[in-house]
């Protein structure tokens, strides 16, 4: 009988070899966590102070257009709604929809003069149209309409900037919006101005060619006398959305009208981007 001698460098490496199969694991693990936090952003490019002087007869009956006075940019990450909102310290105070009087030039002493001036006096243009379709009443709920200056035309009323005591609120169906509007499915999807935001790259558009951006026109037309022929007659209520105009504003279409007392008026625009 052969018998069999097994070194004990041979034993050595049967033994690492079995032990081999029986694997050791350890482990360690990291959460990741994806927190995506809404984004809500507009941009605004232009003065904030826009001056409008008075002081030649051809601008108080042709008025005076600041012309792309303000671009308008919109960055977002959820469906959203812009409007302007025409405001003053008056209209905060006291519901007042007229503008603040800081200074009165002469003696004050006309009876026909006032310093009660509607916001919505001012009448805004848009460089294109509302993405969202019109409301239900069928009154265009932007400021696209072309800036007329024939009292008493078909679009009176169609420019004039929503005035409200209550600025962040949204606005009723009968006001204007920029861009989308308060009905639920009328809205502007997420997206940017910075970035093609349709599916198919070769239609999409980008900076101001897209409906993220909005170039913004400023008018007055006072008339003579400063009447003020395009702008609504409602001072103390918001009812109209600054859809309906009168000619003659300051008193309502009265045959003795009421005219602007000379001075020095103020008011703001804000412009606000929501969440829709």
């Amino acid at each position: 009988m052969k018998k069999v001698i097994l070194s004990a460098a041979v034993l050595a490496s049967l033994a690492f070899s079995n032990n081999a199969k029986a694997q050791l694991v350890d482990e360690q693990n990291v959460t990741v966590t994806m927190d995506l936090q809404p984004i809500l952003q507009l941009g605004m490019n232009g003065s904030s102070n826009i001056d409008f002087v008075f002081d030649q007869i051809s601008e108080y009956v042709g008025g005076i257009t600041q012309y792309g006075a303000t671009n308008l940019t919109v960055s977002s990450t959820v469906s959203w709604d812009l409007y302007a909102a025409g405001f003053s310290s008056n209209a905060a105070a006291a519901n007042a929809l007229i503008w603040d009087n800081q200074v009165v030039y002469g003696a004050d002493s006309d009876p026909n003069s006032t310093t009660s001036l509607p916001l919505n006096l001012l009448e805004l243009h848009q460089d294109k149209v509302n993405p969202s379709t019109l409301n239900g009443t069928g009154v265009r709920v932007d400021y696209f309409n072309t800036l007329n200056s024939v009292r008493g035309g078909a679009t009176l009323g169609s420019n004039n900037v929503y005035a409200t005591s209550a600025p962040y609120a949204r606005p009723a169906a009968s006001a204007k919006y920029i861009a989308g509007h308060n009905d639920a499915g009328a809205f502007v999807a997420g997206g940017s101005y910075l970035i093609s935001n349709n599916a198919v790259a070769s239609l999409g558009q980008v900076g101001q060619n897209s409906n993220y951006s909005y170039t913004m026109d400023y008018r007055i037309v006072p008339g003579l006398p400063a009447v003020f022929p395009n702008s609504s007659s409602a001072t103390v209520s918001a009812a109209d959305g600054g859809n309906v105009a009168v000619n003659g504003a300051l008193n309502g279409g009265a045959s003795t009208a009421a005219y602007a007392q000379p001075g020095v008026y103020t008011m703001n625009v804000k412009y606000v981007l929501i969440e829709n």
